[in-house]
């Protein structure tokens, strides 16, 4: 009696990796939509139905086996972890960073003047006393970057970060960054 590699190991294997690729689309393709990429978001849908289309007939084609199941379920749990990484390492669109501290602020103000980065600052009431309210609109890229400086600058200031869908004007950063497919196929960061 020999092994059956195939129906134990290479099926499930390749129903694991195509649900990987179809939820991993599928989590992006719905990001996506929530940022408003029109276009993207019917391609990555064309695909992701149909790797979920040559998966599922996999499935049905071995509806006794046990293990395909079970790869069926991994590559969706896998999928959507995947998906989120790839869109976090896409990292497009736009972010607004509120910040707030009852701190001296020049600093802060002068290191967000130094990289070019548009700042909105407002007197407030805080539930302490006197508080200034910095708000800036910051590429996702660009992110980590003005989080180092409040710590660095208001290291006791209170910040929150809320994705924006779109925006008009403004002062923002004119660097070229990394393109899209080079932040996927970085580790490093």
């Amino acid at each position: 009696m020999t092994f059956d590699y195939f129906n134990w190991i290479i099926l499930p294997l390749l129903i694991f990796m195509s649900r990987l690729a179809d939820v991993s689309l599928a989590t992006l393709r719905h990001i996506f939509v929530s940022k408003g990429y029109k276009t993207l978001v019917p391609i990555l849908g064309f695909f992701e139905v149909l790797i979920w289309l040559i998966a599922i007939r996999q499935i049905f084609n071995n509806v006794d086996s046990v293990i395909c199941y079970v790869a069926w379920a991994a590559g969706f749990s896998a999928g959507t972890y995947l998906g989120m990484y790839l869109e976090e390492k896409l990292a497009l669109g736009m972010q607004i960073i509120r910040i707030i501290t009852s701190d001296d602020t020049d600093k802060l103000v002068e290191a967000f003047k130094e990289c070019k980065q548009g700042i909105t600052v407002v007197n407030g009431h805080g539930a302490i006393g006197p508080v200034k309210v910095i708000f800036t609109v910051v590429k996702r890229t660009n992110k980590n970057e003005i989080i180092k400086l409040i710590h660095i600058h208001a290291p006791d200031a209170f910040y929150s970060v809320e994705e924006i869908k779109s925006t008009s004007q403004g002062v923002f950063r004119n660097d070229k960054g990394t393109s899209a497919i080079k932040r996927i196929l970085s580790l490093s960061k």
